[in-house]
């Protein structure tokens, strides 16, 4: 009895592992196929590979070489041309007295105030006590200035400005201090403080100095006042 009972187990499993029977709890879950065939592929007899035609993917587009820019740029030739530039309204009295903006000291008040510095070096040399040639450099210098000043303005209405007068007074006066300084250093070791002598002492010479001064100090006022 149990040879037969052996006997028809093994006929069952081999039945089943025949037709591809499959147990209930041994089922597996069956993926779904698609039913469209895959298209062939095309491979090289050697081995090498795909060797089908690609797509173009190039078709419809189209390279540009870049191109050198120049910055624009609006040229004018006539730029420093007579016929571009627009000539000045001298005409127009409002142009010509703000823009312009003319000059209203005369020639005569800026040559008398070009004096100015050359009688504030006199007055350094005096205050100083600067030696004789340094004192005379300054005089000789002021002098041929107010020369010039008097050839340019004789007979004219500047001549009788009382700055004028004053500067030819204190150019006569500064040469003749010069002058006295310049013999007090040449005969003074040779007289005797009597006589002729007298002129040329320290005494003198300094009473000199100090009345010059005084007089460079009012013609500066009388000159800066003018107008």
């Amino acid at each position: 009895m149990k040879k037969l009972l052996t006997l028809s187990l093994i006929l069952i499993f081999s039945c089943t592992s025949c037709y591809g029977f499959t147990l209930p709890w041994k089922k597996d879950k069956v993926q779904p196929t698609s039913t469209e065939a895959p298209e062939p592929v095309e491979y090289d007899n050697q081995g090498r590979g795909y060797v089908g035609d690609l797509p173009d993917v190039t078709k419809g587009y189209k390279t540009s070489d870049p191109k050198a820019t120049k910055p624009i740029v609006d040229k004018n030739k006539k730029f420093n041309s007579a016929e571009e530039i627009k000539p000045v309204p001298r005409d127009n009295p409002a142009f010509v007295n703000i823009m312009l903006k003319q000059d209203k000291i005369s020639p005569y008040i800026n040559d008398i105030n070009e004096l100015l510095p050359q009688l504030e070096n006199i007055l350094t040399c005096i205050e100083n006590g600067y030696d004789v040639q340094k004192f005379n450099a300054k005089v000789m210098f002021f002098t041929q200035s107010v020369q010039y000043l008097q050839e340019k303005y004789e007979g004219k209405p500047e001549s009788t400005f009382e700055s004028f007068n004053k500067l030819l007074t204190l150019s006569t006066h500064s040469q003749s201090v010069a002058t006295l300084r310049s013999e007090a250093e040449k005969y003074r070791p040779y007289l005797a403080y009597g006589g002729a002598g007298y002129l040329y002492n320290d005494n003198v010479i300094n009473e000199q100095l100090d009345y010059l001064k005084s007089e460079i100090e009012d013609t500066i006022v009388v000159v800066k006042e003018a107008r």
